[in-house]
């Protein structure tokens, strides 16, 4: 039963149950007031201050209405739905720092992913008390959380992460409301209504392709307009460089316990104002991007390539470190600039991005109640012609520099990049 509401500006007003009451109310959900969902993108897009916290109970509103699309067709029940809106609740609690830029620290130095702390927090922490006071499975609902339980049937999994999953139908919806680009426009009610089950796997009624491809062109459209936006990657970058010189001092990768890490937000990048006075190299770096990042004096793009096809040079380039920074170190030579002033940044995802645990995370099953039974069921790149295109990769690659140092940096990555058969910049 419903104890409480929330009113969220983009759904509504959101019922909450005891159970969720208790669990928002630890500093686990807490700490997500503090996180902003998007990072640095709010310098690019002064809207974007929406947190995860947000995100989080909006994800579990999804959940619920999902939920009850398939407890209409007794295909789960309601201890079903309690698990499947807690793992919705759950499921960014281990984002550290501006959600996905901290990762990026977290699986250097830590070897661990959001997903992972994820699960640390709730089997370590008061969250798994509260869940078995209730009759649930902790440790059930922690890897429900990353759509990786074992013992839940597998399409549950899939409503969390999954081709079209709850968590990335609110991002969309939320990301596009904050920032104010209107691509994000889904049809959200009707793809959740249309939803089944077939072998286990969640399936979408052949009547609502259309909005299904309207999911799937929003979210390319999205990367293109605010996930990969040249300046928000600048923005982005520079928190993470700024972490990363700077995480020994903020105890970004030295917490033990949940709680420790519960004190690791946003806001203790601010911190950095009291190593004015420190003399450590690493500090002064990241205190030098850090001044530059409040009064908004952001890196700048010398250099852009767009590929759309697998390459060797490419894959080797996105997944080594080491590759990366050599060739920083290669132009920072060649452009006769100062070391540490060449930054490649290379987000990297499929156009209609995959999640992690995924074996073919591009597709979902469709299903006709009016074709044949041999015909009934089809994958979606069987069917939609726009689907199947969209499975190209969206690899950007680019070079940033200090503003002073642009033009040598833009010449030098020109002349190296040409040495691996690329063009001055442009598409591939």
């Amino acid at each position: 039963m419903y104890r409480s509401e929330i009113r969220d500006p983009v759904h509504g007003y959101i019922y909450i149950t005891e159970l969720e009451r208790e669990i928002i109310d630890t500093i686990y959900i807490q700490r997500l007031h503090n996180i902003k969902q998007l990072g640095g993108a709010y310098l690019t897009y002064p809207g974007a201050v929406h947190t995860r916290f947000t995100h989080s109970i909006g994800t579990m509103y999804l959940a619920d209405i999902l939920s009850e699309t398939l407890k209409r067709q007794e295909i789960i029940n309601e201890d079903d739905k309690v698990r499947l809106r807690l793992a919705a609740l759950l499921h960014d609690i281990g984002h550290g720092p501006f959600s996905h830029l901290y990762e990026e620290i977290a699986i250097k130095y830590l070897d661990k992913t959001h997903e992972d702390l994820t699960k640390w927090i709730i089997v370590n922490s008061e969250i798994k008390d509260i869940i078995s006071k209730y009759g649930f499975n902790y440790r059930e609902i922690s890897e429900l959380c990353v759509g990786r339980s074992l013992t839940s049937r597998r399409f549950l999994n899939e409503a969390i992460s999954g081709p079209v999953d709850v968590d990335k139908l609110d991002f969309l919806v939320r990301d596009s409301y904050f920032t104010g680009v209107e691509y994000g426009y889904i049809d959200v009610q009707r793809l959740l209504n249309s939803i089944t089950v077939i072998n286990e796997h969640l399936a979408i009624n052949a009547a609502s392709i259309s909005a299904l491809e309207a999911y799937l062109i929003a979210r390319y459209e999205m990367f293109k307009a605010v996930y990969y936006h040249r300046t928000v990657r600048s923005a982005n970058l520079m928190l993470i460089k700024i972490m990363d010189y700077a995480r020994d001092y903020l105890g970004l990768t030295s917490f033990s316990t949940p709680e420790e890490y519960s004190r690791l937000h946003d806001s203790s990048i601010l911190l950095m104002t009291n190593f004015v006075k420190e003399k450590d190299e690493n500090l002064r770096k990241a205190l030098t991007l850090y001044n530059l990042f409040r009064e908004r004096k952001l890196l700048k793009c010398a250099f852009e390539i767009l590929v759309h096809v697998k390459n060797k040079f490419v894959s080797e380039l996105f997944t080594l470190e080491k590759l990366r920074r050599e060739i920083e170190e290669e132009i920072e030579r060649k452009a006769h600039v100062p070391p540490d002033s060449v930054f490649i940044d290379v987000p990297t995802l499929p156009s209609i991005p995959l999640s992690r645990y995924q074996a073919d995370p591009m597709e979902i099953m469709i299903f006709n109640e009016k074709a044949d039974r041999e015909k009934a069921f089809r994958k979606l790149s069987s069917v939609s012609e726009l689907a199947s295109a969209l499975k190209l990769y969206l690899n950007v690659i680019r070079v940033y520099t200090f503003p002073e140092y642009r033009s040598e940096v833009a010449k030098a990555t020109n002349e190296i990049f040409g040495l691996h058969q690329y063009p001055n910049g442009g598409n591939l």
